[in-house]
């Protein structure tokens, strides 16, 4: 199959539109969670609205690639075509081992960059901030109640959740004119995973989206310590949304045999 866009552009795609969901996302949750902030205290239900409206960016910036934006997505899209001739996540973008590998090689490193413009913008706020959980919390989830067994499961249901739903619903990014429509009922979609699924684990539903900031937040510098990264949790919000896109590209392929009539 001819890859009519170059793997540079599906790098660039994925590597833009990831730093820009995680400069706004990591934002919101900066700006309500530091000392300093004119945010401070804005509660859960902004946090949510912000991370939806960075998925809304995010997915505009990297319409060409289908705004993956997470390693979850691209395996549960790639999975859910397993069977089919000639499969694409877009056109002219192949489901190949080498074009998955980028996605989420930009998705990682976007999401780093995207941390690391979220705390330059909020450089003298992590400097006042003397909570060290604080500050982890504006990069990386945790639990509000630690257990790794059930915090997995969360993190399954809730990217299940959220990649049936984009497939089901046959999101195609910001292809053709209502491409902003689609990266909004997206936005939504992120919203209401917070609202109902978000609170056990903060939600992290993407493995870049945990592990890149948290990659950020070990090698910057703030004044005041800021303690651990936490890495014994770090594993999973990595592997439990991987999981859950993985059941939910699976369970695709069985809805779309019952529900799509044969030609």
């Amino acid at each position: 199959m001819l890859l009519e866009v170059t793997l540079g552009q599906i790098f660039m795609s994925e590597f833009l539109g990831t730093a820009m969901l995680i400069l706004l996302g990591a934002g919101v949750c900066a700006t309500t969670g530091l000392k300093g902030s004119k945010g401070l205290g804005a509660g859960w239900l902004a946090v949510n609205f912000g991370w939806g409206l960075a998925v809304f960016s995010g997915v505009l910036v990297a319409f060409q690639t289908g705004g993956h934006l997470n390693p979850a997505v691209t395996l549960g899209v790639a999975f859910s075509k397993l069977g089919t001739e000639n499969p694409e996540f877009v056109p002219g973008v192949p489901v190949n081992a080498g074009v998955i590998c980028i996605y989420i090689l930009a998705q990682l490193l976007g999401a780093i960059v995207g941390a690391v413009l979220c705390y330059l913008t909020f450089f003298k706020q992590y400097n006042m901030q003397q909570d060290a959980g604080a500050k982890l919390g504006t990069f990386a989830t945790g639990p509000a109640v630690k257990s790794p067994l059930w915090n997995t499961i969360t993190e399954i249901v809730a990217t299940f959740v959220l990649v049936f739903v984009v497939l089901v619903s046959g999101y195609q990014g910001n292809s053709g004119d209502l491409g902003w429509l689609n990266a909004l009922g997206v936005a939504f979609l992120i919203v209401a995973i917070g609202v109902s699924l978000g609170g056990p684990t903060g939600y992290a539903i993407n493995p870049a989206r945990d592990l890149g900031p948290r990659i950020a937040f070990a090698l910057l510098p703030m004044k005041g310590g800021k303690g651990s990264a936490d890495w014994g949790y770090a594993w999973i919000p990595v592997f439990g949304p991987i999981i859950g896109g993985l059941i939910a590209g699976a369970v695709f392929i069985g809805y779309n045999a019952i529900m799509v009539p044969a030609v």
